[in-house]
């Protein structure tokens, strides 16, 4: 299967028009839903699949962003073997209290796991209280990449972007 045919079926799937508000406030009159491929068992296989090759050597701990990363990270974990880790937008407020569901992120190199980033708020966000919490993170493996071409959205927190797609794969994707 080629990245060309992954962004084709990808893209057919995901892509809606109309106006939309994402979470950095920006309009955009094209949305990717990425559940309709993380809700297809196959579909997200083959995504799992194209990731796992991007996944860092030396990775601990796979860490999936609420909510779209973590089934992403659940299908690559299992496929790596790696532990999963699952990373709140903001620790919750009862119980444990805890940010991160999983192992202890103390010391461990952690690798975030997102679904879609366009300008990097939720990654930035996690990636700050990671480290807080005596993790080293230094790369966010995405499925699809929505910064513009040639530009790192996390590059002010030192964060390598590794994605599946681009924004421009999946533009050539519609032909």
């Amino acid at each position: 299967m080629t990245d060309d045919q992954l962004a084709r079926d990808v893209d057919a799937v995901c892509r809606l028009s109309g106006e939309f508000t994402l979470r950095s406030g920006q309009v955009s009159s094209e949305y990717f839903d990425k559940y309709l491929f993380e809700s297809d068992p196959l579909l997200l296989a083959r995504v799992a699949d194209a990731m796992v090759p991007l996944v860092p050597e030396g990775t601990q701990l796979l860490g999936g962003l609420e909510l779209g990363g973590v089934p992403i990270a659940t299908a690559v974990s299992a496929r790596t073997m790696l532990p999963a880790l699952f990373v709140r937008k903001k620790a919750k407020e009862y119980g444990t209290a805890k940010l991160a569901e999983g192992p202890d992120v103390a010391g461990r190199r952690v690798t975030l796991v997102e679904d879609v980033v366009t300008t990097g708020g939720a990654v930035r966000d996690a990636t700050r209280a990671l480290r807080d919490a005596g993790a080293v993170v230094e790369v966010v493996v995405c499925a699809i990449d929505r910064s513009p071409a040639g530009e790192n959205p996390l590059a002010d927190v030192g964060l390598e972007v590794r994605p599946v797609l681009t924004k421009a794969q999946l533009d050539a994707a519609r032909g």
